[in-house]
């Protein structure tokens, strides 16, 4: 299942070009040296990378908590409900709730700390913004959070969540070269895809949980992930 990070990352990314895509575009990089240029923007991505790795590895330890707590397949099937009711839930009625309001100083000093860093072309400020970039609050990340949970180890978290930040690279380092390359009519039929694949990854997860004896899909009387150097067997 970790391939799923990946799959989310690259088709992820087509909702950050709307929502982080203005942050890539006013990186503070040298536009007129390329090799260069590329080296910053990798700098960014790493540092949200390591945004989203330590991310994975909170709820990487949470999953592994419920894991030992022998609720490994109730877990699966619980996300993968999440994820698709993430999607088919319509966003006003998120609106209606603020969420991010008990964190919203955090939040805020964050936007604040990122705002000064593009002031300066350091490859320092570079990582920084791009470590920021990734704490941010996004519904999307939520979502390949949820993923990490089901990992149900620590080391999986952070290996989904690195994979979930790659797939992601591509399409945010190709807005800061064409930033015009995707216009609005082309941009909302990629938006609809994006709750298509969220729902098929969750559906994923759900039959992962329900043992179905599938082979690689829906195991039977094998744990869904690995912990540590063995295989357990379910309940």
């Amino acid at each position: 299942m970790l391939y799923s990070g990946f799959i989310l990352g690259l088709i992820s990314s087509l909702h950050c070009i709307g929502m982080c895509g203005p942050i890539a575009m006013m990186l503070p990089v040298d536009h007129k040296n390329p090799a260069k240029k590329t080296t910053q923007l990798l700098t960014y991505h790493l540092g949200r990378i390591m945004a989203y790795m330590t991310l994975g590895l909170v709820f990487g330890l949470l999953g592994k908590g419920l894991f030992l707590a022998g609720m490994q397949q109730k877990l699966s099937i619980v996300i993968g409900i999440l994820m698709i009711a993430f999607v088919l839930i319509p966003e006003k009625v998120f609106a209606q709730y603020n969420f991010s309001k008990p964190v919203y100083k955090v939040i805020s000093a964050l936007k604040t700390k990122l705002g000064s860093q593009f002031k300066k072309k350091t490859f320092k400020a570079l990582f920084t913004i791009g470590l920021l970039n990734g704490f941010l609050p996004c519904g999307l990340v939520y979502v390949a959070l949820f993923g990490a949970i089901a990992m149900q180890n620590e080391t999986l978290g952070v290996t989904y969540m690195f994979l979930y930040g790659l797939g992601t690279i591509p399409m945010m380092s190709m807005i800061t070269y064409v930033s015009g390359f995707l216009t609005v009519p082309v941009r909302n039929r990629i938006q609809k895809i994006i709750p298509i694949v969220t729902v098929c990854i969750g559906m994923l997860f759900i039959m992962r949980g329900l043992g179905l004896d599938i082979p690689f899909v829906s195991p039977g009387n094998m744990s869904l992930f690995v912990q540590g150097d063995s295989i357990c067997k379910t309940d």
